[in-house]
């Protein structure tokens, strides 16, 4: 069932509109959908390496297009979407934390935290509710999108071939491998995260966490 379900999603990775798939997923994923377009770009870049920045570089793009759509969320429709939409995504209890967070450091926070697994929608829409600058908004969305994609991209360009070839012969070592390194990642954000930031300012935001909690 595992060979099956990676041949057919590598089929459609490498479909004429597989591009226009993974803009859609990137752009929603910035701003209201649940699934990260990772997965999806994985496996486009494995299907086609010689074009895995192409496609890194379509993913960025529309990420930060979605992310406008996240802050526009959060400047102007907070009171009716943003609020069920952060409910529904399990995120309401993350969102006065990351409003500390960027009201302190600003650009700095969406730069270094928007590309790690932290959901992105989480800080375009608190961007957007916080009233944020634009510019600076824009900008720090691109740099956080381009490392979050890019690395997969030259990953993907230069070693493509190779990667492609050991996953096509050792399928089930890959997947367990894959969970293992996303459990992993996600336990070194949740231990590291708090890097750079003061004594003051993180007893500060943790108290707005729990202000909102009771």
């Amino acid at each position: 069932m595992l060979r099956r379900l990676y041949e057919w999603t590598m089929a459609k990775a490498a479909h004429p509109h597989a591009e226009w798939w993974l803009a859609l997923f990137a752009f929603m994923e910035a701003s209201f959908f649940p699934i990260p377009p990772h997965p999806l770009l994985g496996l486009m870049c494995l299907a086609e390496p010689k074009k895995a920045v192409r496609f890194a570089a379509i993913a960025t793009v529309a990420s930060v297009v979605g992310g406008m759509l996240g802050y526009a969320i959060g400047y102007g429709l907070y009171d009716t979407v943003g609020t069920q939409l952060l409910a529904a995504l399990g995120l309401s209890e993350s969102f006065p934390k990351a409003a500390c967070y960027l009201r302190e450091y600003g650009a700095e926070i969406i730069m270094l935290k928007g590309a790690t697994p932290i959901p992105f929608k989480l800080l375009t829409i608190t961007a957007g509710f916080i009233q944020m600058p634009l510019v600076p908004f824009i900008l720090s969305s691109v740099v956080s999108r381009s490392i979050s994609f890019m690395i997969v991209g030259v990953l993907f360009r230069l070693f493509g071939a190779p990667i492609k070839r050991f996953i096509d012969k050792y399928l089930g070592l890959v997947t367990v491998g894959f969970v293992l390194l996303v459990v992993g990642g996600f336990l070194a954000v949740t231990m590291l995260g708090g890097g750079g930031e003061t004594a003051e300012t993180k007893a500060k935001c943790e108290q707005a966490s729990a202000i909102t909690a009771g």
